[in-house]
């Protein structure tokens, strides 16, 4: 009996639950995790010309088998991982299974619902920070309390992770991606909130992709207003701006 179990290939993400039946999001996480992705995306876009990597939004990790399986998974709120593939055998992923794809995330980021206890419980094979820190191993674990309008970041180093140190700006700089990460305070759909958010490292916020439509209609606009007073000063001094085309 052992030989056969050892013989069964081990699930994929097409044979593992990719739920568990519960809801416990506000309405908070989920536009949190779409500014993230939309504001990194550029970013990512030009770190993997091929398009090898792959985000995901309160989607399991399976780290171990377990009955039930997801017991043996953990949901990360946003989790970025770098040079795998975004589908597999052209399906969109159901889950991440870290025992087939090897690479662990670069990125994993919790938001806290609660009091915050479940995100830094360090119980051996059970508590969040544990295992983040023992089996799944990104190399930067983010906490992110709204309520608190705080971020609390750690970078894996040797076998443990260390507690970061915010730079001038209050931001966690994240050197494989030339960016960092801090708290905003203003306005995303709607919603005035300290909202986690991507910075440059001289501390300019990345702007979101509505954010940039925003801004190119604004230029375009504060273009046209230029050019349609230029046009009037032309014609004052008797100037056909038409002819000079």
């Amino acid at each position: 009996m052992f030989a056969e179990e050892i013989l069964t290939p081990f699930p994929d993400h097409t044979q593992l639950p990719c739920e568990d039946g519960t809801f416990v999001k506000n309405f908070q996480e989920h536009p949190q995790s779409v500014l993230l992705t939309s504001a990194i995306q550029a970013v990512l876009d030009r770190l993997h010309p091929d398009g090898q990597y792959t985000i995901g939004q309160d989607s399991g990790i399976y780290w171990r088998l377990t009955d039930p399986p997801q017991r043996g998974a953990e949901a990360p709120d946003w989790f970025y991982v770098p040079n795998v593939p975004p589908t597999l055998n052209g399906q969109m992923r159901r889950s991440y299974v870290l025992w087939r794809e090897i690479i662990p995330p670069q990125i994993v980021l919790e938001f806290v619902s609660g009091n915050g206890e479940e995100e830094r419980d360090q119980t051996p094979w059970q508590g969040k920070f544990w295992i983040y820190e023992t089996v799944i191993r990104p190399a930067y674990y983010g906490i992110y309390e709204v309520e608190k309008a705080s971020l609390e970041m750690f970078h894996h180093v040797g076998s443990r992770y260390q507690k970061m140190t915010p730079n001038e700006f209050g931001h966690y700089a994240i050197p494989e991606l030339g960016v960092a990460l801090g708290i905003w305070q203003g306005t995303y759909q709607n919603v005035e909130l300290p909202w986690l958010r991507w910075w440059t490292l001289d501390g300019t916020v990345i702007a979101d992709a509505q954010e940039r439509a925003k801004i190119a209609e604004s230029e375009l606009i504060s273009a046209q207003q230029r050019a349609d007073a230029l046009a009037a000063k032309l014609r004052e001094l008797g100037v056909d701006p038409d002819d000079l085309g």
